[in-house]
């Protein structure tokens, strides 16, 4: 039904009469399908400034995952080979014979050299006990001796009054070196920062370095 009113003038002028549901419905609906477009869509600028925060976030976290992988392979090798001398130890002990850590060569003797970066092992008088694989390329794992061995006593035969330290260096950062001291009474002691400069020293307060 159409009303009307009259003007001033006498005349009746149409109302128009409110939208049916239908036409409400369809207006909101095309009204909430622009919303959508509008909120979801992105422009070239929002873009352009998501990838430049994102390649510097990538820039930081690199290096820092580097330097943590890094330290984490260094950990690691020093562990394993703190572990070799404790069964070197103990493998004297128990056996009452000589055990030798040591270079091995093909047949899994000792090979009278100090090429600590390659394959080494724990030897005993009934052969090799246990081994560890050649250290990531690049590395440096160093020590003043051609083996350790370890008398039933549990303690170093070796005869050398010298402080002995393996030095293990990550490839082109000494920052990162750490140590495995071995104590006159056989005993092996990781390397700790003492003076908390960031490095690692022996028990004599001497950064680990290669050598």
């Amino acid at each position: 039904m159409q009303y009307s009113h009259r003007n001033t003038n006498g005349y009746k002028m149409p109302v128009p009469h409110p939208p049916k549901d239908s036409e409400l419905s369809l207006f909101y609906k095309s009204k909430k399908h622009n919303s959508l477009i509008t909120d979801h869509g992105f422009t070239l600028v929002e873009v352009m400034v998501t990838i430049a925060i994102a390649a510097i976030a990538i820039t930081i976290a690199v290096p820092s995952l580097s330097s943590f992988t890094m330290q984490m392979r260094v950990d690691n090798e020093v562990t394993e080979l703190q572990r070799l001398l404790l069964t070197t130890r103990n493998a004297a002990i128990n056996s009452g014979q000589n055990a030798t850590l040591c270079p091995l060569k093909v047949d899994d003797t000792c090979e009278n050299s100090r090429n600590w970066k390659g394959r080494i092992g724990v030897v005993s008088f009934d052969g090799l006990i246990k081994e560890r694989e050649p250290i990531q390329a690049g590395d440096s794992l160093n020590f003043n001796l051609n083996s350790v061995t370890y008398s039933p006593s549990g303690q170093l035969s070796t005869a050398n009054n010298s402080l002995l330290i393996f030095s293990y260096c990550p490839n082109g950062n000494t920052d990162y070196c750490r140590g495995v001291g071995l104590s006159l009474s056989g005993r092996a002691y990781l390397s700790s920062d003492i003076n908390g400069d960031g490095k690692d020293q022996d028990r004599n307060g001497n950064n680990i370095t290669p050598h």
